[in-house]
């Protein structure tokens, strides 16, 4: 029986779909403006958003909501460059656990 797990896991392992790459987007908050504000948007121009900075940030797959997280910076990386740790998954039935 443990051969058939381990057969199983390492053909899993092995699996070619495991090495594509997706991309994940974060989102950090909406905006709203009036089409006439954005319009009149230029560069140095602040569009306030509907999050504060302490706020959870949510993790998309396309539309599909897989992760909500906190920013922080990474630690070992560039200075200033952003990481995201994970508070809640969406579990096997599609809920945030």
């Amino acid at each position: 029986m443990d051969n058939d797990r381990t057969e199983m896991s390492a053909t899993l392992d092995d699996h070619p779909l495991h090495s594509i790459p997706i991309e994940i987007s974060v989102s950090v908050g909406k905006a709203r403006p009036l089409i006439k504000d954005l319009l009149s948007l230029n560069e140095d121009a602040v569009l306030p958003l509907d999050k504060r900075i302490e706020d959870p940030v949510e993790l998309y797959v396309g539309d599909k909501l897989i992760a909500r997280g906190e920013l922080q910076e990474l630690e070992g990386g560039e200075p200033g460059q952003l990481a995201v740790r994970l508070t809640h998954v969406v579990s096997d039935k599609g809920e945030l656990t």
